[in-house]
């Protein structure tokens, strides 16, 4: 393996958890495109002074006509706010991952005119160390390994924010390839595959949870508007989260 400094390094197996838009993906299965699936909405978080006063809470606000807004709640010791902000857009925007400044403005442009206290929280946008902007998307492969490469986490299966369930996958999937590199005694290939086969339906029924939830916010803006009367609403699947989450029995490896 060459590295960007132009160091040279032999390794048995690489690993690659470096997220939904894993570098270690795209030079060993191709480009991104061919796995990421958007979901229709973009968030971002970041850190604001607790204006608000609250204490221990959290404040949300839904932007009129739509699935989204945003909130924010308490942090450290009630000193500052994590701010959580969104908006839905069907078609991906294109934008560099690295540029936050450009990312900020995407979101400004976005939300502008909006009420409650975004004006406030979009100010204190621009001067946050911590800012993350990213779309709720998906990853969806195949197979998550190819030759002495495997996925881990975001960068093989996200599931996007919507599914609440983005760090127990990952550290459920280390826990499971660890055991199963042990298990097959130096034989990758075999634990590559046991890995799979152990944790292909826990990440499956997680991302269709990212999905309900999509559909279950949908379903109560409809409610609320009286828009799609009639289209089904009350047949969807509304999954429970706690069964999703407890349905997966870890092996003792």
């Amino acid at each position: 393996m060459i590295f960007q400094s132009g160091t040279i390094r032999t390794f048995d197996l690489v690993v690659g958890a470096d997220g939904a838009h894993s570098t270690t993906r795209r030079l060993v299965f191709g480009p991104e495109r061919d796995y990421l699936t958007h979901l229709g909405t973009y968030l971002a978080v970041w850190t604001a002074p607790n204006f608000l006063g609250l204490d221990r809470w959290q404040v949300f606000h839904q932007m009129p006509g739509s699935s989204w807004g945003g909130g924010v709640m308490s942090v450290r010791g009630n000193e500052e706010v994590r701010v959580y902000l969104g908006f839905e857009s069907e078609r991906p925007i294109e934008y560099d991952h690295r540029d936050s400044a450009a990312q900020k403005k995407i979101m400004a442009d976005a939300l502008a005119g909006g009420g409650w206290v975004l004006p406030e929280l979009l100010e204190a946008m621009w001067d946050a160390p911590d800012f993350h902007f990213d779309s709720m998307a998906q990853i969806r492969m195949d197979s998550w390994s190819k030759g002495r490469v495997v996925l881990l986490g975001d960068a093989g299966y996200c599931g996007s924010p919507l599914s609440g369930q983005g760090t127990s996958m990952a550290m459920v999937g280390a826990y499971v390839l660890a055991g199963e590199l042990k298990a097959a005694g130096g034989d990758h290939r075999a634990a590559f595959a046991g890995y799979e086969k152990e944790l292909r339906g826990y990440v499956a029924a997680n991302q269709e949870l990212a999905l309900t939830n999509k559909a279950r916010v949908e379903a109560q803006r409809n409610a609320e508007t009286g828009a799609g009367a009639g289209a089904g609403t009350e047949a969807i699947d509304f999954q429970d989260f706690g069964e999703i989450v407890g349905s997966f029995t870890v092996r003792d490896y």
